[in-house]
């Protein structure tokens, strides 16, 4: 049997205590002990982090096991395999010699195979006179035979491990999904709250996040998303009740001045419709209406200016397309202010004034400027003049691109957000563009 004794390395190579460790847990298989060694290989692919080896080096590997004739690996089937350096290079797809010599010492330093070297170090096998192998010099596959076990639960823990990295990924990505949606949703019902530290909050967990996080990492901002998310819910279940409460005292209120004859009220304005702005009846405020288009990223943050209506949110303005805050506009696109009366934008009137002349410079005729107007509405015509500006760089034909779009917002297939969120990202610094 080669492992009936100890065997030391040829020539100039040194014997180590981990080769020895080696050489006695081989001599302890069992007689009856066999393994597939194909499917033992697709283990040691999976456990390699853990068994601190490379690819080539199981490359090299899968070489030497496609030498042993049979598919199992059994001590009665005689564990030695002994190709040449260039046989082991033609098997590797040409790797070379002195590479595989390399790898080769990878794989003994790893325990994984064991040296069993002739007296002049070369491979070879002496058989007997019936043509049965007598004794062997190559490298021995028993230290594989003997980990067979070990092998495959390294593998099994390899395997656990990445799919638990899997499901926190999952978890963390549709934690962000329900956060930004819900800090959305809340600033643009206007619900009172904190929604601008939060999401502050929010973005400073995910570009805290290495590009490569380990397990830990990951578990931990889980947690630190979940707990903000919670936060959020429980802000908004309070205003949901709240709103449910006020929404059955005015229903009950209509319903008596509704059954009295001499009440005068419906032939009363409710509320008074301010300039620029759509009345809408105070029962639509719990209405959420998602904006095409807008992704978890997109900033959901507005600046109240003064003339806005009571609900200074995202407004629907001509042709059922949105109209988003004065202030977000001039942060996405900050090249428009130069264009202002005396170089400032105070209010809509201003960015209109503005877009007329970018309009002019841009080369967009009126009639196309004219027909976005009366299709998106002038506040949102003005924006996505101010956004053309912004990437002028990367427009051929203003005028084409603004009448493409026009004819998108009658379909219904054009939404500003997108638009917008993306130059607030192009636009933040380089530490804030991450995630």
């Amino acid at each position: 049997m080669e492992t009936g004794s100890v065997t030391t390395p040829f020539g100039r190579r040194s014997m180590t205590l981990g080769m020895l460790a080696s050489q006695v847990m081989a001599g302890e298989i069992k007689p009856d002990q066999s393994v597939d060694k194909w499917k033992l290989f697709r283990a040691l692919c999976e456990a390699k982090p853990l068994l601190g080896i490379g690819d080539r080096a199981l490359a090299v590997l899968n070489a030497l096991l496609s030498f042993y004739p049979k598919n199992e690996l059994a001590q009665g089937n005689g564990l030695i395999v002994f190709p040449s350096n260039i046989q082991l290079s033609l098997r590797t797809h040409g790797m070379a010699e002195q590479t595989v010599r390399r790898h080769l010492a990878a794989l003994v330093d790893a325990g994984l195979l064991l040296r069993k070297d002739s007296p002049n170090g070369k491979r070879y096998v002496r058989r007997d006179r019936a043509g049965e192998v007598d004794e062997a010099f190559g490298f021995s596959l028993a230290p594989l035979l003997a980990r067979a076990e070990e092998i495959e639960q390294l593998a099994a823990a390899v395997m656990a491990e990445r799919l638990h990295v899997q499901r926190l990924r999952e978890r963390i990505t549709l934690c962000r999904r329900d956060i930004a949606k819900l800090i959305e949703a809340a600033v643009e019902e206007d619900i009172p709250g904190d929604w601008q530290g939060l999401y502050s909050e929010f973005r400073d967990l995910i570009e805290g996040l290495p590009r490569s996080p380990t397990t830990a990492q990951l578990e931990l901002l889980l947690d630190e998303l979940t707990g903000v998310r919670t936060n959020i819910l429980n802000q908004l279940e309070i205003q949901v009740k709240s709103t449910k409460q006020r929404g059955n005292a005015v229903y009950i209120e209509r319903h008596i001045q509704n059954s009295n004859p001499e009440s005068t009220s419906e032939l009363e304005p409710s509320f008074e419709t301010k300039q620029g702005a759509i009345a809408e009846p105070d029962n639509d405020r719990g209405s959420v209406t998602a904006a095409k288009g807008r992704g978890e990223t997109g900033h959901p943050f507005e600046q109240k200016e003064e003339g806005q209506s009571r609900r200074a949110g995202v407004r629907n303005d001509g042709g059922g397309l949105k109209s988003f805050p004065l202030g977000l506009v001039l942060q996405a696109c900050p090249e428009v202010l130069a264009y202002g009366p005396d170089g400032v934008i105070r209010n809509w009137r201003d960015l209109m004034a503005a877009a007329v002349i970018v309009r002019s410079m841009l080369g967009v005729s009126p009639s196309a400027y004219e027909e976005a107007a009366n299709v998106m509405g002038p506040e949102n015509a003005a924006t996505v003049m101010a956004c053309i500006l912004e990437r002028g760089g990367h427009i051929n034909s203003a005028g084409g691109y603004l009448r493409g779009l026009t004819r998108r917002s009658e379909k219904g297939e054009f939404a500003i957000g997108p638009m917008l969120m993306a130059l607030v990202r192009a636009n933040a610094p380089a530490g804030r563009k991450v995630g």
